[in-house]
């Protein structure tokens, strides 16, 4: 059974890069597992007098930074939009950032959602159902490109999927994903997770092959949660930090918990 493994998401808005540095390091020094930025071009929250307003920093170019800075924590996107790159490009960027970083990259993914950044990035936004089959399209493409790069990823690169969608997005993890991301409280992911089971079948996949992770609105509310997820089968928790000050050691309480489920 794979070891438990806690995340923080660092949201990369309302402070200096300065911040985020630092904010890093510590997560590592801890030894936290994952990190995680997101992929917008604007605040998702707090921003005065509007909620996208506010200091904020590119994705994938952090995580090159993320690279060279951190040694042996794994990081990636919580995830990157399908729609902002090229598929082929995409799988260009993230090989480059695996290599760079030793093989420590996870590659995540989702169909995107924010219309003020496709709006203001000149990238169409359409429907739900049209991003959703961009990235149906685009993950064979993203996996034939990563097959063809000189140099190979030198880490597992597992392709992580982000959603909940039950007709579309949780068949296209069961076809495509090495790790599933999702939200919910406990019941919730319960049921996600076995429709997720039924899309594997059908597709031919075998469930235990695909890791369960999951986003906690709360830091100390999931951790109530905490026991549940694990017996759900999820392997990954994940803690979102805001800046400016991206209180790290606020998950003190869930390594505590990680070291008791891995002994």
């Amino acid at each position: 059974m794979t070891d438990m493994r806690i995340a923080v998401q660092i949201h990369p808005q309302h402070g200096s890069y300065d911040g985020i540095r630092r904010a890093v390091h510590r997560a590592e020094e801890l030894g936290v597992d994952v990190l995680y930025n997101w992929d917008h071009f604007y605040p998702l929250y707090g921003g005065e007098p509007d909620a996208n307003e506010g200091m904020h920093f590119e994705c994938w170019t952090m995580l090159g930074a993320w690279a060279e800075q951190t040694e042996r924590i794994k990081f990636g996107a919580l995830v990157t939009c399908n729609s902002y790159r090229n598929p082929e490009l995409l799988a260009d960027m993230a090989r480059t950032v695996d290599v760079i970083s030793g093989g420590r990259l996870v590659f995540g993914i989702g169909s995107g959602w924010f219309e003020k950044d496709y709006d203001e990035y000149g990238y169409e936004f359409g429907t739900a159902g049209g991003r959703l089959r961009a990235l149906d399209a685009a993950m064979p493409r993203i996996k034939e490109r990563l097959s063809k790069l000189d140099p190979q990823p030198t880490g597992d690169l597992p392709i992580l999927i982000g959603g909940g969608g039950e007709k579309v997005t949780l068949r296209i993890v069961a076809e495509h994903a090495d790790i599933w991301h999702g939200f919910g409280d406990p019941s919730q992911i319960a049921h996600k997770s076995k429709v997720l089971d039924e899309w594997c079948a059908k597709v031919g996949r075998d469930p235990a092959d695909i890791e369960r992770s999951v986003g906690v609105q709360s830091i100390s509310k999931g951790l109530e949660d905490a026991d549940a997820y694990y017996d759900l089968g999820v392997r990954e928790i994940t803690i979102g930090l805001n800046g400016p000050d991206w209180p790290v050691d606020l998950v003190k309480p869930w390594l505590d918990w990680r070291d008791s489920k891995n002994g």
